[in-house]
């Protein structure tokens, strides 16, 4: 009977030992671009950093969460999270209509207009008729892509992997003007490499393109828990001062969302 009961312990300690860790103990998997100064990047340590890393970071002490960033390119993060090889994306990703088809979105963390970026000099007319033939270069599967590609029909429209590699193109000529993030832009504007460029035109933040603000991108099946989770850590970020902390670092202005 005593090796019976013992026998039935230790198949229960085993069954233990291998049952899969709770949802809440399970590390999470951020995928992050690396490529998207000062909000991501790699630095000369090979780590990666930058203001939405700083944000990542802190949501995950909030949620009492262990986290590991996983470094992906832009195009292949919603890939990515429908593979399961990450379970959220923290990369600048708007909250389009287009983009909640495939996934689900936190609460807007981060609020940025975009803009056309040219050689200093340039004409300040960036409508679709004074960039007929022009060469706008953007970076692939974003929300700059698509604008370009529903309004610019007369231009060429040349895809890109990254930004920093557009910004190249830009400085070489090969392309005539640029259209990104604003405040991305702004520390590149204000670097050695981003001497000679400026902005060009208006700001543009039409929500049909450029959607409601940033937001962390997840699995559909996931949003009542792990959106909720993301949720209460945004509000608790914002709350205690944190946030502002951070973004001070990097930007000499606001750029947390509006309040509605």
């Amino acid at each position: 009977m005593l090796r019976r009961s013992l026998a039935a312990l230790a198949a229960v300690a085993l069954a233990t030992a291998m049952a899969p860790a709770s949802a809440q103990d399970k590390k999470l998997k951020i995928g992050v671009e690396g490529a998207y100064p000062p909000f991501s990047e790699v630095g000369a340590d090979g780590k990666v950093k930058g203001f939405e890393i700083d944000l990542a970071l802190a949501w995950c002490a909030q949620m009492k969460r262990e986290c590991e960033l996983v470094k992906t390119d832009f195009d292949g993060l919603i890939p990515a999270l429908q593979a399961r090889k990450i379970d959220a994306i923290v990369a600048s990703m708007s909250i389009t209509d287009e983009r909640k088809k495939a996934i689900a979105f936190s609460k807007p963390y981060l609020a940025s207009p975009a803009i056309f970026v040219a050689k200093s000099g340039t004409g300040k007319d960036v409508s679709p008729a004074a960039l007929k033939g022009k060469k706008i270069g953007v970076q692939s599967a974003t929300t700059f892509e698509t604008y370009a590609n529903a309004l610019y029909k007369d231009s060429t429209i040349v895809r890109y992997q990254s930004q920093d590699q557009i910004y190249l193109e830009l400085k070489a000529g090969r392309v005539d003007y640029t259209l990104v993030d604003k405040f991305a832009v702004d520390s590149f504007l204000k670097s050695d490499a981003g001497k000679g460029m400026s902005f060009v035109g208006p700001d543009i933040d039409d929500a049909k393109y450029f959607g409601v603000g940033i937001g962390i991108g997840m699995r559909k099946a996931d949003e009542k828990t792990l959106g909720a989770q993301f949720n209460s850590a945004i509000d608790a970020v914002f709350a205690n001062g944190s946030y502002a902390k951070m973004s001070s670092k990097y930007f000499a202005y606001d750029v947390a969302p509006k309040k509605k």
